[in-house]
């Protein structure tokens, strides 16, 4: 499961490859007439060495755009490949009159706007790139006694959800897999988010993430299957979140706080409550989960009418 990157980054690196791919496939496959186009026909060299080089370059680099996991580095190498092109072409400039000259003058001027588009796609794509590294993510399971349909109804309204998970305040479904999310932080801070369905197998699988322009990127994914022994539903919870940076980011660590792979289980252990009674069961021991700092906040399990009187 990925954390989206809010922005669409992916998606110019994708295109440059496609890039890189034509203009691979013609500088190797027609470098005479390529030769022509941008005014260096009257160079053997140029035919028979130089674009066919540059043909292969960038033939690797659209490899690396297009089925590679780590784009940046390609992108970069791209925009090395930008720079040496233009002095080739502002070298070759100087020995042209006439209408190759003209051809070079358009073809650097071309050159020089896709180096400002793949400098642009080398900063998006390492900013996204630090932003996945910057993952938290977390899992949990529990098992629901429960079928795995009426688990997955209840889970797929997502304005349940609130009803188990804490720091959500709210969840409104806005149709077509679409919804928002409002979450409660420290010192009355909000955070919201659109969210898009990704995946959605009935009694199976629920998948869903964030979508374009989230101050925080998140994905998460709920599993339904089958307990053994025939005990009801497992569920798997896995959820991967990319803290921003700044006083933002610091609301949304305390929000998640230090440990979350704790907090998804208190949510699953009251999921489990909602389903199987109705509601969230609380005592004076273990109001509000098992987090340590809510374990600070506790008092030692017993009925209030066991107390005596002040």
């Amino acid at each position: 499961m990925e954390v989206p990157d809010g922005t669409g980054r992916r998606l110019l690196p994708r295109s440059l490859g496609l890039l890189s791919l034509g203009l691979g496939a013609a500088a190797i496959g027609a470098p005479s007439q390529v030769g022509r186009l941008i005014g260096v026909d009257d160079s053997m060299i140029a035919r028979t060495t130089v674009l066919p080089g540059i043909g292969a370059r960038e033939l690797l680099s659209a490899v690396g755009l297009l089925v590679g996991r780590h784009p940046s580095g390609w992108v970069w190498t791209r925009v090395a490949g930008d720079a040496m092109d233009l002095a080739a072409l502002a070298n070759a400039m100087r020995d042209r009159q006439g209408r190759r000259r003209q051809r070079l003058g358009a073809t650097l001027a071309v050159v020089a706007g896709i180096t400002a588009v793949d400098v642009l796609a080398g900063v998006l794509s390492t900013r996204a790139a630090g932003a996945r590294r910057r993952a938290v993510r977390a899992s949990a399971t529990v098992t629901i006694n429960r079928s795995a349909d009426e688990v997955y109804r209840f889970w797929r309204d997502f304005e349940n959800l609130p009803r188990f998970m804490y720091h959500l305040e709210s969840v409104r479904s806005d149709g077509d897999g679409r919804s928002h999310w409002t979450v409660k932080g420290p010192a009355g801070r909000r955070v919201e988010w659109d969210a898009e369905v990704v995946e959605d197998h009935l009694s199976e699988m629920i998948s869903w993430r964030s979508v374009r322009g989230a101050r925080v990127p998140n994905a998460g994914r709920v599993r339904f299957a089958r307990a053994a022994g025939g005990r009801g539903t497992e569920v798997r919870v896995e959820l991967a979140y990319a803290p921003p940076g700044g006083a933002v980011g610091r609301a949304v660590a305390k929000l998640f706080g230090e440990e979350p792979e704790q907090q998804i289980r208190d949510d699953l252990r009251r999921f489990k409550q909602v389903m199987e009674t109705g509601e969230v069961v609380r005592s004076d021991g273990s109001p509000a989960g098992t987090s340590t700092r809510q374990q600070v906040l506790q008092t030692p399990a017993r009925p209030r009418a066991a107390r005596l009187p002040r």
